[in-house]
């Protein structure tokens, strides 16, 4: 993959830290292409009793505190997007929906027409949904007017990972640890997402 000069940012929410990992690991990935990267964190909405009652997302809570809030701006001003949520029920949380709810301002404006995304996530077990969140993500995206760069099946590293084709997902064990190795899949989705969208740089020009 080429250097490009493109704009890239990742959106993540993250109760107990694996959705971070994944954010971290891109921004890696798109920094190795040239790309200008940003992770963003969506805002917490839950109670502060059910945080309190589990050790790991109240942990996770205070370790990112310092990670910055998405805001409308952050997606306007990017060129390449993933967006990366654990699965509840084959469907995002509450919190991303809630942002991305609040995108109808830069939907009417065309502000997100052409915009390159794609997406991550995460389950307890191998069939937990992810593809099924994955796809509902899309669903927004498609709405926008943004082009999805799913990375399908177009390098061998994507297998080694489970070979989920609309997006790396990776399962998670009841101590947050990761089953399935995806950190060279993460990278390559972030590169191809950014590749994609500097082909739509080149068009526009």
């Amino acid at each position: 993959m080429t250097n490009v000069k493109c704009k890239f940012s990742y959106h993540y929410y993250s109760s107990t830290g694996t959705n971070y990992q994944l954010a971290k690991w891109a921004k890696e990935g798109a920094e190795e292409v040239g790309a200008q990267a940003k992770v963003f964190k969506v805002p917490e909405l839950a109670p502060k009793e059910a945080i309190e009652q589990n050790p790991s997302w109240k942990a996770h809570l205070e370790e990112t505190e310092d990670v910055p809030s998405v805001s409308l701006e952050d997606l306007e001003w990017a060129d390449a997007i993933i967006f990366s949520v654990p699965t509840r029920f084959g469907n995002m949380p509450a919190q991303m929906r809630q942002f991305l709810d609040q995108t109808g301002g830069l939907w009417f404006n065309g502000k997100l027409v052409n915009k390159v995304v794609s997406a991550m996530s995460s389950a307890s077990n191998p069939h937990g949904g992810q593809e099924a969140t994955i796809l509902n993500l899309y669903t927004t995206m498609y709405h926008w007017g943004a082009i999805v760069a799913s990375p399908g099946y177009s390098d061998p590293v994507l297998f080694e990972a489970g070979g989920n084709p609309y997006g790396t997902s990776v399962t998670v064990d009841q101590d947050g640890n990761m089953k399935e190795d995806v950190e060279k899949a993460v990278k390559y989705q972030a590169k191809r997402t950014i590749e994609v969208a500097g082909w739509v740089q080149k068009g526009n020009k």
